[in-house]
């Protein structure tokens, strides 16, 4: 199958590409190729390269940053899904496209269900709730992919800014009244292709086995939650971190010390409560994530490595 996917170079996107590579077609173009702040210039792009498969793994996620420049990140979150949204309708292609926890505000007790009202409670949550909204609305097939607390071996995010800090700081501080799921990069990635293998398997049975039709699913639409399993806070997920991290010699084993949200005040507000329920993936696609902790130390062996 033709897949093209953006966002190559980000957490997600670099995973997906090296499992994507071997057996599809694959179209990776760089920023300059198709570059999500100028939407509008990927419409030739696409109908030049008529993919079969959209998978958007680029977006804006500097969530304290959107707070002054929500404009730059709607563009990118929601301008960009739409085009690409509108263009899938026209190809016959199905987009794959992630979302976040954040378009929730975080005030319940009990996982968000996919149909839970949404209310998001900062510019990267609205921008994000736009994209979706955007996809819904043009008709095309689309898989929307709701995820939390990414993080990989590489690039900028919470696990490696924590052995950094581990390194340079005798104590840590992290915030312990935020909850929610950790979600390994290369988990995400392999629970996509998991999807779009059973997208595949399906198109070629509806087409008696004749060759495979443009992609997409029985209802046309699906949003589902994929997170890793369990349930921890940022500080449960940082004293793994240097527990586990100590144990392989990338950091030293610092005390982590619990402090509350209003301890450490942002520009964006975050989700108390973010943990979602991911039963429809399982139910609907035969998916389920691993476990957080198992996850993390797949992810700590290589940054090791």
């Amino acid at each position: 199958m033709r897949v093209l996917l953006l966002g190559r170079s980000g957490q997600v996107g670099y995973e997906l590409q090296r499992l994507l590579a071997p057996d599809a077609q694959l179209i990776a173009p760089g920023r300059d190729e198709a570059d999500l702040q100028q939407p509008e210039s990927l419409r030739a792009r696409l109908r030049e390269w008529r993919p079969e498969v959209i998978v958007n793994a680029a977006a804006y996620t500097a969530v304290d940053a959107a707070e002054k420049e929500e404009a730059l990140a709607h563009t990118i979150n929601a301008d960009a899904p739409r085009v690409l949204a509108q263009e899938a309708a026209q190809l016959g292609a199905l987009l794959v496209h992630y979302s976040t926890d954040y378009v929730f505000d975080g005030t319940r007790r009990e996982p968000y269900r996919e149909d839970d009202p949404v209310a998001p409670a900062s510019a990267y949550g609205r921008t994000k709730l736009a994209g979706e909204q955007a996809i819904r609305d043009s008709g095309c097939r689309h898989l929307i992919l709701r995820t939390s607390w990414v993080y990989a071996p590489r690039g900028r995010n919470f696990v490696l800014t924590l052995l950094r800090l581990a390194n340079e700081r005798d104590e840590l501080r992290v915030v312990a009244d935020q909850v929610g799921s950790p979600t390994s990069a290369r988990s995400l990635a392999v629970a996509t292709v998991a999807a779009l293998e059973r997208v595949g398997r399906q198109s070629l049975a509806d087409n008696g086995g004749m060759g495979m039709p443009p992609y997409g699913l029985k209802r046309g639409e699906s949003t589902c939650h994929a997170t890793g399993a369990g349930v921890t806070s940022w500080h449960g997920f940082a004293e793994r971190i240097v527990e586990r991290g100590a144990a392989l010699g990338l950091c030293r084993k610092v005390p982590v010390r619990p402090i509350a949200t209003a301890d450490y005040p942002t520009p964006a507000r975050r989700p108390a409560y973010s943990v979602l329920d991911n039963g429809r993936l399982l139910a609907e696609w035969g998916i389920r994530l691993p476990g957080w902790e198992e996850a993390l130390d797949e992810c700590l062996q290589a940054v090791r490595a």
